[in-house]
């Protein structure tokens, strides 16, 4: 019976898996193999361990904001390279070129005006896959038109702030964004509109200084790195062994800096029922229970 008979194997030929390239991935977090499609579907949360993982500024943009309502705003906006600066032999506008073809991005933050639960607000997102989403004078100014078209529409403002810093290519040019958008957050609280952050993965540095913890509210993902300065810089620099979490977005919890963990997958609904309770637009509607 020839049919019934094995297919010999050579051991030395690579075997084939029969699994298609992409359908699982180890999750960053419990270091467990599981179905990327389970994770992507989940807001690219992890199913087993709930570690958030990054994601961009448009895909975050598709999980918190109503269907087809955003309407995103200074697009063209690209950085100059007025210093001429060049790190590791690269000058910085070939580094800009590279940041936009690997990122598909003209900067690091995405502007625009959505709507989340029903409720109108100027949003803005960050996106780390551009240079770690410093903060350069491009930033800083989108930053600020934004404020200007929330202060002139009269609608909140949410903003998901992640980044590594202001961006050193760009010297002092980088540093005056901190006071810049400090100012626009003044603008915003004098016309007596919400503000709303996010701090993400990461939130740190000139921005995280600046406008990223300036929010009337400000929440954050789990496990969020969010500081000033890296741990190994402060422990070389004070000589000292930080606490276990230091830094994470639970140890700023316990100690007052943020206002709320929320879940990725809890986030829009969240936020709906902030912005339902602080939206000049809903302030005439009674309101459901929080």
């Amino acid at each position: 019976m020839g049919f019934l008979k094995r297919k010999k194997v050579d051991d030395n030929e690579p075997r084939k898996n029969n699994i298609p390239d992409g359908l699982w991935m180890k999750c960053s977090g419990c270091q467990e193999t599981v179905f990327r499609s389970e994770v992507e579907d989940n807001a690219h949360v992890c199913p087993a361990c709930g570690y958030h993982h990054r994601v961009g500024a448009y895909r975050r943009i598709e999980i918190m904001v109503d269907p087809d309502s955003f309407q995103e705003i200074n697009a063209e906006m690209e950085t100059v390279d007025l210093l001429g600066f060049t790190a590791a032999g690269e000058p910085y506008g070939e580094r800009i070129a590279r940041a936009k073809q690997q990122s598909g991005l003209n900067e690091a933050l995405v502007t625009g005006i959505a709507r989340i639960e029903g409720v109108r607000v100027a949003l803005g997102v960050m996106d780390g896959s551009f240079i770690m989403a410093s903060m350069g004078a491009v930033v800083g100014e989108k930053f600020c038109r934004l404020i200007r078209e929330a202060v002139k529409e009269r609608v909140p403002v949410v903003v998901f702030a992640a980044s590594g810093g202001a961006r050193m290519h760009e010297g002092i040019l980088a540093l005056m964004q901190m006071a810049k958008t400090a100012d626009a957050v003044r603008q915003i609280n004098e016309a007596g509109l919400p503000y709303i952050t996010i701090l993400t993965d990461p939130t740190s540095g000139g921005v995280l200084a600046s406008f990223a913890s300036l929010g009337d509210i400000v929440l954050a993902e789990p496990g969020a790195y969010i500081g000033f300065a890296g741990a190994r810089l402060i422990e070389g620099a004070l000589k000292i062994k930080l606490p276990e979490g230091f830094q994470r977005a639970e140890f700023q919890f316990e100690n007052g800096f943020i206002d709320k963990i929320v879940k990725r997958t809890d986030l829009r609904e969240f936020l709906g029922k902030l912005l339902r309770m602080l939206s000049p637009e809903r302030a005439d509607e009674v309101l459901p229970e929080a």
